[in-house]
């Protein structure tokens, strides 16, 4: 905390220079995401384009939505399928709602794989169980190493699933995987940007796939 907000714990007590400080900090940081937004989109537009085109399609042919991740990208993943089921909130006119599960929504199973096999299988194990063909996995992770998130991946990649991975930093391991058909990076060293920016992103995906459908049944 100290070296997020060091005004916070400066010696001085001018109470209007601190919250000016604050201000200065908040918008700067504002200032840091729109940026960070604007560079991504201006480079992975095009794919997140053809990303929603592949979904759709997917949705279309009776596919369903598995969403993955841990922490914080857990709740993305929760997130992202509430997008799916709750569709009132999308553009007039959209379909009714879709197919989409967290897979960390039951925690007796996630207890249950954690303590009889392991931590790292608790994705793949349940897309070995539930995933059909058409279906579409969605991993999210900030740093993209954790060892569940890909081997959840390449379970997906193995059984034919529509496989999008997004991620922050560098991309790490999950970069290096050679069966996701589209991978989204954020490109900051900051974990927070990164959550943020990622946000924005599937929730971009979500809108351009209901618009991609709405399309699909319009006469």
């Amino acid at each position: 905390m100290r070296s997020l907000y060091p005004f916070l714990y400066s010696d001085s007590s001018d109470a209007d220079s601190v919250l000016d400080q604050i201000r200065r900090s908040t918008v700067d940081k504002a200032r840091e995401i729109i940026a960070l937004r604007e560079s991504m989109f201006a480079r992975d537009g095009s794919r997140l384009l053809e990303c929603a085109g592949a979904m759709a399609r997917r949705f279309a042919d009776g596919g369903r939505l598995l969403a993955f991740g841990n922490g914080g990208s857990s709740t993305d993943a929760q997130d992202l399928a509430s997008l799916f089921l709750s569709p009132a909130s999308g553009p007039a006119g959209a379909p009714p709602p879709l197919p989409a599960f967290g897979l960390t929504n039951d925690i007796a199973v996630i207890t249950a794989l954690s303590n009889d096999i392991g931590f790292d299988v608790v994705f793949a194990r349940q897309i070995a169980a539930f995933a059909k063909p058409f279906d579409i996995a969605v991993g999210l992770s900030t740093s993209g190493n954790s060892a569940n998130l890909l081997r959840g991946l390449e379970e997906a990649n193995g059984r034919g699933l529509l496989t999008i991975g997004i991620t922050g930093y560098d991309g790490g391991k999950m970069a290096e995987l050679d069966g996701i058909d589209y991978l989204f990076v954020v490109p900051s060293p900051s974990v927070h940007r990164v959550q943020e920016a990622q946000t924005t992103l599937y929730h971009a995906l979500w809108e351009l796939v209901v618009e991609h459908l709405v399309e699909r049944v319009e006469p």
